[in-house]
């Protein structure tokens, strides 16, 4: 088995993220790790790192909502594995998470030899949960399509949605992207017409 050689792990909790770093060690011996705080980090290390083998994700991060981080890096790296790491325990987070493409699901409570074990088991290919969660009701066709819409955002405009969803200005954005205000209303066309929203 070829043990994977590169891990990116996006937690904006530094003491979280040297746990992880631990448990992947553990787990990877000779791994390289590469770290990210924010959503916006993780998007930019997943496009600089395209030889990354798995992303550990905390889908609660500056910059995410909700699941908007795991639907964007599955729909742009189709090929590299996401585990989502997070504080929620209840069985519905974790059967959405994996609904919408992750490869596995470790609570924060978790010991540091299980979130080695999960880490162990997705970079051999299989799928790891903490429980068994098949009594949850599977997502509403909506959710889906929504979901899938979102994944075909190009990096850029997925930084666009992320700043209009946190109240900025298509000038503001405009000047923090260092791009025209008409590339701006270019995207946010481009967006809604994908998202198939009206606004």
């Amino acid at each position: 088995m070829q043990l994977a050689q590169k891990v990116i792990i996006a937690d904006d909790h530094p003491l979280f993220r040297a746990a992880l770093k631990q448990a992947v060690m553990q787990a990877v011996p000779g791994v390289e790790i590469v770290e990210a705080d924010s959503l916006s980090a993780v998007q930019g290390a997943a496009e600089q790192h395209v030889d990354a083998d798995l992303i550990l994700l905390d889908i609660h991060m500056p910059g995410a909502h909700g699941f908007s981080g795991l639907v964007f890096l599955r729909g742009q790296h189709p090929g590299v594995p996401v585990i989502v790491v997070s504080g929620s325990e209840e069985p519905h987070v974790m059967k959405r998470a994996m609904d919408y493409g992750a490869s596995g699901f470790i609570p924060k409570s978790s010991p540091l030899e299980v979130i080695s074990e999960a880490i162990t088991q997705v970079l051999e290919g299989e799928e790891w949960l903490p429980q068994e969660i098949s009594s949850v009701a599977d997502l509403p066709e909506e959710d889906y399509k929504f979901a899938s819409a979102l994944a075909s955002l190009t990096p850029q405009q997925f930084r666009v949605l992320t700043m209009l969803t946190e109240g900025l200005l298509n000038k503001q954005i405009a000047y923090e992207l260092s791009v025209s205000e008409a590339t701006i209303k270019a995207h946010v066309t481009a967006i809604l017409r994908k998202l198939g929203v009206h606004s």
